[in-house]
């Protein structure tokens, strides 16, 4: 059968208009979410985190620091809740991918989130320093798919500005370094060849991540107020004892962290 090429442009580039709404609403999904299961409207807390690796969660779940929303109506997750610093959060954990990262970013937002913050597990690409440390992301290279439905093609998904600058200063005292860059977003880390990644150093992309590049098109589109940190974990395996990433699978670290940036960052929501 032969295949059908628009003009030379791929599947993921085409037949996108970005200037007509979605025919499918996250609001909607979570209407038939709560019908079949029974669960009534209720909101979630402003500010909500995404937890890919899911260290997070797990951990807050040890200590008995984290209760089940059951008003969370998502088909594939579930959301905690927990208070750190006098601030409520809601977080959701093992969201890995920058399909499935947004998809969630989405019911977060449809159901009451005013603020979210992603932290994510990411691989060393320039050597700044030793691993573990945390990098700001002021923007990423679009090297996934989600973003291109969000938005049309370009290098790079930059974050809020107003964002960035509300955290100028913030962890001057903390005990892990906190460094601000741009990172590299895959869908594929198992396939990060080395001329890849040499391409990378030379765009002075300083980790590679899954998520940031869809997280900050879709914040951009829907002009909702998102923010993610890579946490510089590892060298990719490429180094004995790699993947250490401090206290408690440094969620420890993680959460000082969150609470910082939510705490500077509460006084911009809407």
């Amino acid at each position: 059968m032969m295949a059908v090429n628009e003009g030379g442009v791929p599947p993921i580039l085409a037949q996108k208009h970005y200037a007509q709404p979605s025919a499918f609403t996250p609001e909607n999904l979570l209407r038939e979410a709560r019908r079949q299961k029974r669960i009534t409207d209720a909101g979630i807390p402003n500010i909500c985190i995404l937890d890919p690796d899911g260290d997070i969660v797990r951990s807050l779940l040890a200590r008995g620091e984290a209760r089940l929303e059951a008003g969370w109506a998502c088909y594939h997750t579930q959301l905690y809740s927990f208070s750190r610093d006098g601030i409520e959060f809601g977080i959701v954990g093992c969201a890995v991918g920058a399909s499935y990262a947004v998809l969630i970013a989405e019911e977060l937002f449809a159901s009451g989130c005013k603020l979210l913050i992603s932290v994510t597990s990411s691989g060393q690409i320039v050597p700044m320093r030793p691993p573990p440390y945390f990098i700001i992301i002021e923007r990423a290279l679009r090297d996934e798919g989600t973003s291109y439905h969000y938005m049309a093609p370009s290098d790079y998904s930059d974050a809020d500005a107003g964002l960035i600058a509300a955290l100028n200063g913030a962890f001057g005292g903390f005990p892990v370094p906190v460094l601000t860059g741009a990172t590299w977003t895959t869908d594929a880390p198992f396939r990060e060849t080395q001329p890849a990644i040499d391409a990378m150093v030379k765009r002075n992309l300083m980790a590679v991540e899954m998520e940031a590049a869809a997280l900050y098109a879709f914040a951009q589109i829907r002009q909702k107020p998102v923010l993610c940190f890579a946490h510089v974990t590892n060298q990719m395996g490429r180094v004995d004892g790699d993947f250490e990433k401090g206290e408690a699978d440094g969620s420890h670290d993680a959460l000082q962290l969150i609470a910082i940036a939510a705490d500077r960052l509460r006084s911009r929501l809407p």
